[in-house]
């Protein structure tokens, strides 16, 4: 660690937790959205050529099913951020 990190312990944990998990929670949140982002655009890709009739009808389920298990996913991550969020308001100074 150093020294300029022994001034402010919060940026020296930033930095420990970056370097051992080579990304931090802001990237990876990204990540996971541009996962479901193309899950769903799969998904209306492969509705819209169903529409067409140049995809087949097991292609087109399997792809909506898959956008909706990851939006599933990304929506309860998201309610238990929230909650973290809460309770560490709800926490005495």
């Amino acid at each position: 660690m150093n020294t300029a990190s022994l001034g402010n312990p919060a940026a020296g944990a930033a930095r420990s937790v970056q370097d051992v998990g080579g990304q931090n929670f802001g990237s990876l949140l990204k990540d996971a959205m541009g996962q479901v982002n193309q899950a769903a655009r799969t998904g209306d890709a492969q509705s819209h050529a169903m529409v067409t009739g140049k995809a087949n009808v097991v292609d087109v389920v399997t792809a909506v099913a898959e956008s909706e298990v990851a939006v599933d996913a990304l929506v309860a991550v998201r309610d238990r951020v929230v909650a973290a969020y809460e309770e560490i308001m709800r926490m005495p100074i």
